[in-house]
């Protein structure tokens, strides 16, 4: 198994950082159902104000070309679009389990 974990930053004034997270965080969510190599997902949105991160998301799948199967799927590809020129920064890691 392989845990991937992804954080991102995003501009704009802390209300439209949060609108833009609350929708990628739903889009994300509807994922498993979707992309048949996606076990499992979870978002969370930031909630520290003196943290500059603003999401986080965990995902779960069985291998590391399932990794890229689904970073590839037109779903996932389509979630990520709704960060659009609000992504700022973005941080990896995938870790087998």
């Amino acid at each position: 198994m392989v845990k991937h974990i992804v954080t991102f930053k995003l501009t704009g004034t802390p209300e439209e950082r949060l609108e833009v997270s609350r929708r990628f965080k739903e889009a994300l969510e509807a994922l498993p159902a979707q992309i048949d190599v996606l076990r499992a997902i979870e978002v969370g949105i930031n909630s520290n104000p003196s943290e500059s991160w603003d999401v986080v998301l965990t995902a779960t799948v069985d291998t590391m070309a399932d990794v890229e199967r689904y970073a590839k799927h037109p779903a996932h590809v389509a979630a990520a679009a709704l960060l659009g020129a609000n992504k700022e920064a973005r941080a990896c890691v995938d870790y087998e389990i």
